[in-house]
């Protein structure tokens, strides 16, 4: 009686639940094969339009795990399982998660939108959070800079993003400006011409735009002159200390005074 009752009963599965079973092999093995193409095609895809190489693996398993977990639950209610648990489970987890790495989620997606906008760049001079420096990395949960005084700073992109940042290399030239005070008893012309033969006279300055020489503001016991040059972005420290030296060298050859401190 007990292999006859489970020979009915298996039968009677067979009948009822079997074709569900067998659809849900056929569509899983289906699903595989479209799943396979997908990948080699948006891999493909991403390469001929130039998606960044840090952006392509993170969009490649992005997609490819989403089709597989559908994929799964589409079997799974072919089958006819039950998916409430399941359900239940996956999105308790999910808020946990999105509780406990709501930081990092923030950082990644501040990745992402740098890598896909572009703000700044692999070697950009950039100033972002109190810090200025040269882009050496972008990764996608943190950027860093080395400073010119060869300090390693490391950005969450999240806070990068969010914030102001002054990218100084793109338009590929960089105004320097300065301040010198002189006494009264001076010649303004001859200041002036002493700063502007300094000034095409120096080393590292680009000729393009033009540079300008001024006086910026009177003051009790002095004249403010305000000096515009423009130089390589690379070159702007070096360019300041070296043309501020020599338009002081030069003031100070041709009798120029300046003001006493104090």
């Amino acid at each position: 009686m007990k292999v006859e009752e489970f020979y009915q009963q298996f039968h009677h599965w067979l009948i009822t639940r079997g074709p569900n079973y067998v659809g849900g092999v056929i569509i899983f093995f289906i699903g595989l094969w479209v799943i396979k193409i997908i990948r080699t095609r948006m891999r493909n895809r991403m390469i001929r339009r130039g998606i960044h190489s840090s952006l392509q693996p993170f969009f490649l398993s992005l997609t490819i795990t989403a089709l597989y977990v559908l994929l799964v639950i589409w079997v799974m209610n072919i089958i006819g399982w039950e998916m409430t648990i399941f359900t239940t489970i996956i999105g308790a987890f999910s808020v946990a998660a999105g509780l406990a790495l709501s930081g990092t989620f923030q950082n990644f997606a501040g990745g992402v939108l740098i890598l896909l906008l572009k703000p700044f760049e692999f070697n950009d001079s950039i100033q972002a959070q109190g810090q200025d420096g040269k882009v050496t990395s972008i990764q996608m949960f943190y950027t860093v800079l080395l400073t010119a005084d060869n300090k390693t700073v490391i950005i969450p992109n999240g806070k990068l993003f969010n914030e102001v940042i002054i990218n100084v290399t793109r338009e590929g030239k960089r105004r320097l400006d300065f301040e010198v005070k002189v006494g009264y008893a001076n010649d303004v012309e001859k200041v002036r011409g002493i700063i502007e033969n300094a000034i095409s006279t120096s080393s590292g300055l680009l000729k393009t735009p033009a540079s300008r020489v001024g006086i910026n503001s009177l003051e009790i016991d002095s004249i403010r002159y305000v000096i515009n040059v423009w130089v390589q972005p690379d070159n702007f420290l070096t360019a300041k200390m070296a043309l501020q030296e020599k338009i002081i060298k030069d003031l100070g050859a041709a009798g120029v005074t300046f003001p006493k401190a104090g």
